[in-house]
């Protein structure tokens, strides 16, 4: 079975925004959060790490940024309600970590980096930086930018990951 979207990933990224799995408009469109609802790249432009707001079309394109994308669940498709525990591939998406090494793994959820980390759901998640790392990749977990999850919106979160990002990239 292959990836429902491919990985966006190669050695000297500043950024890789993980998610959970491709929305079942994602994987329609075949682009990364493709669901008009989704914040995510009107999110990428406000906090300065695109010059202008991409298309998810366009996303092939984020690497010219120092940006890369996976996903935990990379032959899955729907929102979080639908996955199942045997979706997520925590041990595949560390390794692919370990071999490119960007500088920050960002998870778009908190869903995300639950499952990464084998947290069970009633634990408390904060978001920002955690204390765990992939070798020398440090992580960082933002509030979803689903048209569902909007109730958790804060561009907050996702200004201070720009802000060692604009950092990272001087």
């Amino acid at each position: 079975m292959s990836d429902i979207l491919p990985d966006v990933l190669k050695t000297g990224l500043i950024v890789v925004f993980c998610g959970t799995a491709a929305s079942t408009k994602s994987a329609e469109l075949g682009a990364y959060y493709g669901n008009p609802t989704n914040k995510f790249w009107l999110a990428l432009h406000t906090i300065g790490l695109t010059p202008r707001q991409l298309d998810p079309t366009e996303f092939r394109t984020v690497t010219a940024y120092g940006i890369g994308f996976t996903d935990i669940a990379k032959q899955a498709v729907g929102n979080d309600r639908v996955l199942n525990d045997d979706d997520f591939d925590r041990d595949d998406l560390t390794q692919k970590m370990k071999h490119y090494q960007p500088q920050i793994l960002a998870f778009t959820s908190k869903r995300a980096y639950r499952e990464w980390r084998g947290i069970k759901s009633n634990k408390s998640v904060s978001y920002g930086w955690q204390d765990d790392t992939i070798e020398q990749t440090k992580i960082y977990v933002l509030t979803s930018p689903s048209g569902a999850a909007s109730g958790y919106w804060d561009i907050a979160i996702w200004q201070a990951l720009a802000d060692t990002y604009t950092l990272l990239r001087t």
